[in-house]
């Protein structure tokens, strides 16, 4: 089989047309000499691939630097209404081709790093040694642009779903020309690096910072400080929140380009930083020592990302990152408010992500009325007005109820404005429904109990003007069930904004050579408006273009299984199915229910191995929180599937199962485009909304999941034919709640099944320690909110439909284009649009600005 083609000589085939547009090279390769002479240390005339890396990375982003400026000026002169994103994350991955891509630089850095490592010039500075006399040194470095991407950290600032989404949005806010700015926590330590050791999760520190970030430029004139603990007094004056503790918040700004429209936003992110008398008057009597190490407790607040998804941590340091972000964000908010041009209180709109920003209620309640002195009245209007709510999540165990005592002790002054907020709150809905005492202790922000609690989904409702899920079907859970009493008194405030994501880094970047076979046939226009994706459907019995698109995949596929041996040292068929899970591991995304079906698989296999099989190489990956033990288990029981699977000459080719470890932004863009299934099966009303399954639809992977958050929607946009769907609906679900699940039963029916858990529990997969799995067993047999075996026999059977049309490759290739050209919804570029017209009151625009040397 061919050689595939590297994605660096794809993007040298891509296009004349523009869509790796080419620049000035001449310049780039003086920009980036220039950058090299300046990266290398004094005392070291030998340049790393790090030195090359720092070098471009800092030619592009001197692209970047004139059109920020720019940017700005461009907001300052027309003074539209701001948007603040809020998050606790932004998991952004890495910024270097993300970069060139929207600038349209791909192609010129190529070629200007490809001149530049493989001639020197007599005469002149010889980038590798760099010495200003002759050097006829032969540049045979072997680099090329991919080895010089690797060499970027990824900027791991989340966890999940959560913080992709938001540095998805980031990219749509610049594309779409919105004067929008993220706002969150520079991170020193990111989601932990992921290792397997023996098959068990072992954690690292991501120290994604130790080599420098050419990305972000530090901000200190616009340093603010933030308060915890004190005392309030109530004065003659107003109130006084005093005797506080003060931590400095620093600022990093990065650069967040927009596509191709000249357009660049900003992400802020703060850092803590103890101020410089921190603790000093104990110098006065001899602890200058510890009172200057003491300063750490104080920068410990932007030290490590909490590395949970969707299950909520109630721990000071958390709580203090929560209000550190969203004070220091609002003074800012204030500041750039002030120096408007117009002031109208209408030119600021705030979109919490999820609730952990939710202070920021409370907060600019505090500053409009104890400092800016308006009335409770006034300022409440301004704060619900300016504020809106996104939920993601229904589970119980993610949703954050903070402890009184915590609040009474760390933010005293927040803790009477949340107990005022709640008063006037329960006041209104005693009005609305009277007599009705038990809805006013389900819909009160303090929950009664043992400890007294903050329900911080309840403030951010009851304080944000719209509320939305992230995907049809949990928008309407959340207003049928853990929302039901606020949509009733409130039915306007909630809406449906369903996930997207940014086709720039999720086609363009991470599979160009599938953006291109796209862009012969129906033009390139589509990367801005993916809508326009729809006219495949006019190509789907197009023979070239069902060879063009399974050329593709195929291709990929080669290039990751050599990816795979060469890190797994696990020799992979590539004409193999590639069935595909990825996502943090958690019992309601049922890792389980693969995990039943790759050992049924190994059976039928086992029993029949001369039957003509489709052969498959089943991949799971995903971190799991370091302090949930079930999940834990879950890593080791597939790696010791793993191991009995690959290791047995009976199966052969025709089943691997590998778990990819450290799964993370820069792993998603290599295993995706080379996926042909994709793995969407949690429990249905669980999952609010996923993006990993519409990356997945786009990039050309058939999609077999149960009808939960998005997957409803792209089962309607490209037909449910052309999905795998199976499983228990939401309704049916809630049925079997009623009636009692009852895990034995399918146990008891279904031999195969069986035959699975009997082989776990009985140590077939871990023959030195029988008793492993014996927690996972139970959890199953027993205590299983998720319901994996109500869902088991159906997805049997549906795999085999997988595998039946797998054997007809231009079938499965027609479904594959009738996906992609469903995808079009699943942009976040009209995910964004709909907010901003529907919640922030902003017009999106896909006009460009001038370039910096196109000003006069």
């Amino acid at each position: 089989m061919a050689k595939p083609l590297t994605d660096q000589e794809k993007r040298k085939q891509i296009s004349v047309r523009g869509l790796a547009g080419l620049e000035n090279v001449a310049d780039l390769k003086t920009n980036f000499n220039r950058h090299l002479h300046f990266t290398l240390v004094k005392d070291r005339n030998v340049a790393t691939k790090r030195d090359y890396y720092f070098a471009l990375a800092n030619t592009v982003r001197d692209h970047l630097v004139g059109r920020w400026i720019r940017t700005q000026q461009h907001y300052y002169e027309k003074d539209p209404k701001r948007v603040y994103y809020l998050s606790l994350e932004f998991y952004m991955g890495r910024t270097l081709q993300n970069t060139m891509v929207n600038l349209a630089l791909e192609n010129a850095c190529d070629e200007a790093t490809y001149q530049v490592m493989q001639t020197g010039s007599p005469g002149s500075a010889c980038p590798h040694h760099f010495s200003t006399i002759f050097c006829s040194c032969p540049l045979q470095l072997g680099l090329d642009m991919e080895e010089l991407q690797d060499m970027e950290e990824d900027a791991g600032l989340g966890n999940g779903g959560l913080g992709r989404l938001a540095a998805c949005f980031l990219d749509s806010m610049a594309s779409l020309g919105l004067a929008a700015y993220g706002y969150g926590i520079r991170y020193e330590f990111g989601i932990f690096n992921q290792k397997i050791v023996s098959g068990w999760q072992v954690e690292e520190a991501d120290d994604w910072l130790r080599y420098g970030n050419p990305w972000e430029k530090a901000r200190p004139e616009y340093m603010r400080p933030v308060h915890f603990y004190g005392r309030v007094e109530y004065t003659d004056e107003g109130v006084k929140w005093v005797d506080t503790q003060v931590v400095l918040a620093l600022p990093y700004d990065t650069p967040v380009p927009g596509y191709r429209n000249n357009i660049v936003n900003t992400m802020r992110l703060w850092s803590a930083k103890a101020p410089c008398d921190f603790n000093l008057k104990d110098f006065n009597v001899g602890g200058y020592i510890q009172a200057v190490l003491d300063r750490n407790l104080a920068e410990n607040i932007s030290r490590v990302l909490y590395p949970n998804d969707n299950f909520f941590e109630g721990k000071e340091l958390r709580l203090k990152q929560e209000y550190f972000v969203v004070a220091a964000t609002l003074q800012d908010i204030i500041r750039r408010f002030k120096a408007s041009k117009f002031g109208s209180t209408d030119f600021v709109a705030i979109q919490l992500n999820d609730t952990h920003p939710a202070l920021a209620i409370p907060e600019l309640m505090r500053i409009l009325v104890d400092t800016e002195k308006l009335s409770w009245e006034k300022a409440w209007d301004i704060v619900v007005r300016t504020c809106a709510y996104t939920n993601h999540t229904v589970l119980p165990e993610a949703l954050e109820r903070w402890p009184i005592d915590l609040f009474k002790t760390l933010l005293p002054r927040h803790l009477d404005i949340i107990y005022e907020i709640n008063r006037r709150h329960l006041e209104r809905i005693s009005k609305l429904y009277p007599g009705d005492n038990d809805r006013l202790r389900r819909m009160s922000l303090i929950e009664e109990g043992d400890a007294k609690k903050i329900n911080m989904a309840h403030l951010c409702i009851v304080g944000s003007h719209a509320v939305n899920g992230v995907a049809r079907i949990h928008s309407e859970i959340i207003k049928k069930t853990v929302f039901k009493d606020f949509y009733e008194a409130d039915p306007q405030k909630f809406q449906n904004k369903t996930n997207g994501i940014t086709p720039r880094r999720w086609l363009v970047m991470c599979n160009p050579g599938l953006a291109e076979a796209i862009a012969e046939v129906i033009g390139e226009d589509y990367i801005c408006d993916l809508d326009q994706l729809k006219g495949l459907l006019n190509f789907v019995d197009d023979d070239v273009f069902i060879r063009d698109v399974a050329k593709v995949k195929q291709e990929n596929k080669m290039k990751f299984a050599a990816y795979l041996e060469e890190h797994y040292k696990v020799k992979i068929n590539p004409s193999s199915l590639f069935d595909v899970q990825v996502k943090r591991i958690h019992e309601y995304k049922r890792q389980l229910l693969n995990c039943l079906h790759i050992i049924t698989l190994y059976n039928r296999i086992k029993k029949e191995p001369k039957k003509s099989w489709t052969p498959r190489t089943i991949m799971i990956g995903g971190k799991a929180a370091p302090g949930y033990h079930t999940a834990k288990m879950i890593i080791k029981l597939i790696t010791s599937i793993g191991d009995v699977v690959n290791n047995d000459p009976v199966v052969g080719d025709n089943l691997k199962v590998i778990f990819l470890e450290n799964y993370r932004v820069t792993l998603a863009e290599k295993v995706i485009p080379a996926a042909d299934l994709s793995e969407q099966i949690s429990t249905a009303g669980t999952e609010a909304s996923g993006t990993g399954n519409m990356k997945f639809m786009l990039n050309g992977a058939l999609t077999i999941g149960t009808m939960d958050g998005a997957n409803v929607e792209m089962a309607e946009e490209a037909g449910e034919e052309n999905l795998f769907i199976f499983g228990m609906r939401v309704e049916d679900v809630e049925a079997l709640d009623k009636k009692g699940y009852d895990a034995l039963s399918y146990y008891n029916r279904i031999p195969e099944l069986k035959e699975a858990m009997d082989q776990i529990s009985g140590g077939s997969f871990s023959p030195n320690q029988p008793d492993l799995f014996k927690d996972l067993v139970n959890l199953l047999m027993h205590h299983d909110r998720f319901k994996v075996f109500a869902d088991y026999e159906d997805y049997i059977s549906c795999q085999e439909k997988v595998n039946a049309l797998y054997k007809n490759p231009k079938e499965w290739t027609k479904k594959v284009i009738r996906n992609i050209a469903g995808c079009g919804k699943f942009s976040s570029d009209r995910t964004i649009s709909q907010y901003a017209k529907e919640i922030w009151g902003v017009e999106p625009s896909l006009e460009k600005i001038a370039a910096p040397d196109d000003l006069q």
